[in-house]
């Protein structure tokens, strides 16, 4: 494997599947099984997830909603999914750790560090929710300093797309993707990767970032192998 330690961030969108809302178990399961896939290898793998199929702070605050107050639900959103992608793992005997910036003893562990780095060296998937337990940040935020923090080899960010593009590919037809950018280049072209604290997070501590699109079965493990896959960022 190319990699020992990840962090694999997914958006909450990418959850819906098909649908407009909520959480398609389908589209869970495949990304369950693909996380298997990489984990059977001896991968050491966190993640963290988004809450946007759910809940979206900034969109509630734009519809008069107190920033603060959104932030938190958009928090306790991510902590759902987490859930959904733990009972998902769980269904096919990979044994999880859901650790959460928010107290919730009832239903997972609070993060600390160390205890963290503990559960990947013996094994486990880790979820971290509820992002950074802070108003104003977002959960790639939350992925950049995780990964920093449990000293991961690299930021895999699961998204829809297959990769960095010149414009929205979406809007654009002559939108060209990247193999590879460095991270200046990308803030020279205004490319939006992440939000500006967790790409000057990664930039900082010179971590990897590779964007990919998680919704293609085998991308993940093709990535684990060393194989070229979506657009690698880096200095």
């Amino acid at each position: 494997m190319k990699y020992k330690r990840i962090l694999l961030k997914l958006s909450g969108e990418a959850l819906m599947g098909d649908q407009n809302y909520g959480i398609d178990i389908n589209r869970v399961a495949q990304y369950a099984k693909d996380i298997k896939e990489i984990h059977s290898k001896g991968m050491e793998i966190a993640i963290v997830i988004g809450g946007g199929n759910i809940y979206r702070g900034l969109s509630a605050e734009k519809a008069g909603m107190d920033r603060v107050q959104a932030d938190y639900m958009g928090m306790l959103a991510t902590v759902i999914n987490s859930m959904a992608l733990q009972d998902a793992l769980e269904k096919l005997e990979i044994k999880t750790r859901l650790l959460t910036a928010i107290k919730m003893e009832q239903i997972c562990e609070p993060f600390i560090r160390r205890r963290a780095v503990r559960h990947l060296e013996k094994g486990r998937v880790v979820i971290f929710g509820a992002g950074t337990g802070n108003p104003y940040f977002t959960t790639d935020t939350a992925a950049s300093l995780r990964a920093i923090e449990i000293n991961a080899d690299v930021v895999l960010k699961g998204t829809r797309v297959d990769g960095i593009y010149t414009a929205d590919p979406l809007k654009d037809p002559s939108a060209t993707r990247f193999d590879e950018i460095t991270f200046q280049d990308v803030y020279n072209r205004g490319l939006n990767v992440m939000d500006m604290t967790a790409f000057t997070l990664c930039q900082e501590n010179k971590l990897p970032i590779i964007v990919f699109d998680m919704n293609k079965p085998g991308n993940l493990t093709r990535l684990a192998n060393g194989e070229h896959v979506g657009t690698l960022v880096r200095e």
